[in-house]
C-alpha cells in the first residue's frame, strides 16, 4: 500500500480561534523536522458564506468546525507526538490518547476530500433511487460517469422514460 493510502484523517482539537495558528505551527514542524512522509495535509474546513454590513454584500470565509483541525498523517509515536505537542492542540478527538481516524464517509460527508465509491452496478442494471426528491423510484441504469461518480438512470415517470442523473450514493442495486 502507498504511504497517501495509509495515511487517515484525524480531528484534532484546539484552543478556539487558534486554528490557523495550529495549522501553521504544525506545517512549520513537519518542514523543520522533515516529517513531510508522515504527515501530509493539515487543513482548517471553511465555507463562503454572504454576509450584509452597512447594506454591502459581503462574501467572508467561515470556520465549519470551529475549534478543530483536520490532520492528513500516518500514525506512529513520532506524528503523534509533534501533533499532540504543538502549542494550540488540546489532544485528538477520540477516547482516552487514542486518536480515531475518519471513515471514508465522514470524509466525504465531510468534504475534506473525495473519497471514491465504487459501484457494484452496470449499464442496463435495475436499480432503486435511495434519497433524493424521487426516493424509491425504480429505472436502469443508461450510463456511468465514473470520474463524476455520477449515472443516469431511466425512470418512468408519467408513463414515459426520463433519465436523471444521481451520485453513486443515491442509489442501490436491485
Amino acid at each position: 500500500m502507498s504511504e497517501r493510502e495509509q495515511a487517515k484523517w484525524y480531528v484534532v482539537h484546539t484552543y478556539s480561534g487558534y486554528e490557523n495558528k495550529v495549522k501553521a505551527n504544525i506545517e512549520k514542524m513537519v518542514e523543520s523536522r522533515g516529517m513531510q512522509d508522515l504527515i501530509l495535509e493539515v487543513r482548517v474546513p471553511t465555507e463562503e458564506q454572504i454576509e450584509f454590513k452597512n447594506g454591502k454584500k459581503r462574501v467572508v470565509s467561515k470556520k465549519i468546525f470551529p475549534g478543530y483541525v483536520l490532520v492528513k498523517m500516518i500514525m506512529t509515536d513520532e506524528s503523534w507526538y509533534l501533533v499532540r505537542n504543538t502549542r494550540g492542540v488540546t489532544g485528538f478527538v477520540g477516547p482516552g490518547s487514542k486518536p480515531v481516524p475518519l471513515t471514508p464517509e465522514e470524509v466525504r460527508m465531510m468534504g475534506v476530500e473525495d473519497v471514491p465509491i465504487k459501484l457494484d452496478v452496470e449499464v442496463g442494471d435495475n436499480v432503486r433511487v435511495t434519497s433524493g426528491p424521487l426516493e424509491n423510484f425504480i429505472g436502469v441504469v443508461e450510463e456511468i460517469y465514473p470520474d463524476k461518480q455520477k449515472v443516469r438512470v431511466l425512470v418512468s415517470m408519467f408513463g414515459r422514460e426520463t433519465p436523471i442523473e444521481l451520485r453513486y450514493n443515491q442509489i442501490q442495486k436491485i
